[in-house]
């Protein structure tokens, strides 16, 4: 349990010590957008390399090569994923999910909340973390393609360009 072989850990310390360095390498070679966090695609990429880099560290069946082929073709699929997402009509469509409007102008938009399975509780705290103390003063709480919450106030809406992509548009202010 606690020792098996010298043979098992200096094969860690040497397949580790490489992959570590393959992984770096590839990383930046392959550029930010490989771990960055922006939708879905992006988290599965950063897993399954996480999981890739434990597999080549502790599964003695599993090569270095492969393990290096692995990672490689993991940054190779983000990128051309990431190609494709840039794809205004079609591409972005297919890979990623479009922003939905959750809170407009003191209104809670009970059936984007319900279709985005998020809480009231859960707005409410976004708009915590935004450093709001209230709700009087937000113009609208967007859940992001990333599953984040942003929370823009109504002084900062400006002409609503940057809620173009949004589902449910978020409506003039009452009044």
């Amino acid at each position: 349990m606690w020792f098996d072989d010298w043979n098992d850990l200096l094969r860690v310390l040497i397949a580790g010590t490489v992959a570590y360095a393959v992984l770096i390498l590839v990383l930046r070679m392959s550029g930010k957008r490989t771990l960055a966090k922006l939708n879905a695609f992006d988290l599965v990429v950063t897993v399954a390399v996480g999981s890739t880099l434990a597999t080549v560290f502790l599964n003695s069946s599993v090569s270095v090569t492969e393990g290096i082929v692995a990672l490689i073709l993991l940054a190779a699929l983000q990128y051309v994923a990431a190609i494709v997402a840039s794809r205004p009509r079609i591409g972005r469509a297919v890979l990623t999910s479009r922003p939905s409007l959750l809170f407009a102008h003191g209104s809670f938009r009970d059936d984007a909340m319900r279709k985005q399975r998020v809480s009231r509780a859960d707005v409410r705290q976004a708009v915590r973390s935004s450093g709001r103390g209230g709700l009087n003063d937000v113009g609208a709480v967007v859940l992001e393609s990333d599953g984040s919450l942003s929370v823009i106030t109504t002084a900062d809406l400006g002409d609503h360009s940057a809620l173009i992509d949004v589902d449910d548009q978020v409506p003039p202010a009452p009044g």
